[in-house]
């Protein structure tokens, strides 16, 4: 996923640190020699706020695996109001290559991989978890401060730190919510990085219009395996007593329980109404698993939905750690709405797919109705150098970013999903994306 834009500093290093109320530190690049080794630890502990966690194994040749802590305020307006460890992850090959800036959005994963841009580039990578997701959270979670303001703030002090050991190009990453975040980084921050590449980012420019989404799962795919899902969904809801029968046993068998959501009734409606939009945005209608039909027996049945919508993730332990994503849809970034009228006189709970459903009634939301057209308006007349990677057959992009033309790209892949990639677009495509990032890290255009 990359994360959040990435502009160019138009100041030195120096003045940047100082601007950020950081003191800059001067460091020397290192080089893959033992003494190199030990100036690059050296320099990272430099750096203030940093902490290095731990240099882990399993990086590939010719680079290094770092888990690193950054100390963030939890109000980037209120330094009285406290702060919190932000983890990241470094994969460093040496100081005067390019950077990514690299965000999933969520948790960021504790493992030597890199992004696309990394790969295509020869550059280090910077991953940034988001704020109040993993580890990366106040001691007293609250989430009245988990914004998408906040959280571009945390990369462009991340940049700046960073830019102190990292002085050439950066180039920032993200995919679906991570994909988001770069791109709202760069709205309030446009010149941290030298240019973005955001694979599969949404843009629910309004909440209250989602007839976009509905016309796309109403059209994906063939019209047979349009209707082999609704008649599975209606299935799956007339069977629901022996379905969430089974739900249940599984929750006690694993000690889970539904308090979140409220009941496994209520959890099981809301996987099924998921169903169509979960299949599309994992599969193809090329690589698509076959559809139960009527005469499937239950056990089928729910086997088939466990692995399509992932009952796990609604029970408690899971639906915990989501927590704090599903209060971002519902407080700025907005959810879409889904296909029912197949499944009348079948649904309990007409707004269960609200994203309040997966958030504790204890904790206050209220929804910013200006953040996303904000980010649309910023997108579409001011923003240059985003690289929007798009599958066709991919329903969280049925409203993708319209950026202008001052060097900005929106690139299908033709039937991809969700999980799109360069090297999977169109020859002329790929030679389109591959030359404006290269061309964006160079500094050459």
């Amino acid at each position: 996923m990359r994360t959040l834009t990435r502009r160019r500093l138009l100041t030195t290093a120096a003045s940047a640190a100082s601007a950020a109320g950081l003191t800059a530190v001067p460091v020397r690049a290192a080089d893959r020699t033992h003494a190199g080794a030990d100036d690059l630890v050296a320099a990272l502990r430099a750096l203030p706020g940093l902490r290095v966690i731990e240099e882990r194994p399993g990086a590939e040749p010719g680079y290094r695996f770092f888990v690193l802590g950054l100390r963030q305020p939890v109000d980037h307006n209120d330094p009285g109001a406290g702060t919190f460890e932000q983890r990241l992850t470094l994969l460093h090959t040496a100081a005067d290559r390019p950077t990514v800036l690299f965000s999933t959005g969520y948790e960021v994963p504790l493992m030597p991989r890199r992004t696309e841009p990394a790969v295509l580039l020869g550059g280090n990578q910077l991953g940034v978890e988001h704020r109040f997701f993993g580890t990366s959270r106040p001691a007293a979670l609250g989430l009245t401060h988990l914004t998408i303001r906040q959280a571009a703030d945390d990369h462009h002090r991340v940049v700046r730190l960073f830019r102190l050991l990292y002085p050439g190009a950066w180039i920032s990453t993200g995919g679906s919510k991570g994909g988001m975040a770069s791109v709202y980084h760069r709205r309030f921050h446009p010149h941290d990085v030298d240019g973005t590449v955001a694979y599969s980012a949404p843009n629910n420019v309004d909440d209250r219009e989602d007839s976009a989404y509905i016309r796309f799962l109403e059209h994906v795919g063939t019209a047979a395996a349009r209707d082999a899902l609704k008649t599975a969904q209606r299935q799956m809801l007339l069977r629901r007593t022996h379905l969430v029968a089974r739900y249940e046993a599984w929750a006690a068998a694993t000690h889970d329980t539904f308090r979140i959501i409220g009941s496994a009734d209520k959890a099981l409606e809301i996987a099924v109404l998921r169903v169509p939009f979960m299949f599309w945005q994992n599969h193809t209608a090329a690589d698509a698993p076959a559809i139960p039909g009527p005469d499937a027996s239950t056990d089928v049945l729910y086997a088939w939905l466990e692995e399509t919508a992932a009952l796990p993730v609604y029970a408690d332990s899971t639906a915990r750690n989501y927590i704090p994503y599903w209060y971002q849809l519902g407080t700025q970034m907005g959810y879409l709405s889904v296909p029912t009228d197949h499944l009348d006189g079948l649904l309990q709970y007409p707004d269960g797919i609200e994203p309040r459903s997966f958030v504790p009634r204890d904790v206050p939301m209220h929804f910013d109705a200006e953040a996303m057209p904000d980010i649309d308006r910023w997108v579409r007349r001011r923003a240059s150098r985003l690289l929007f990677v798009n599958g066709t057959q991919d329903p969280s992009v049925a409203e993708p970013f319209r950026p202008g033309p001052c060097d900005a790209h929106v690139l299908w892949v033709p039937g991809g999903n969700h999980h799109v990639t360069i090297s999977g677009l169109s020859p002329a495509d790929r030679t389109e994306a591959v030359t404006a990032l290269r061309r964006w890290a160079t500094g050459s255009g």
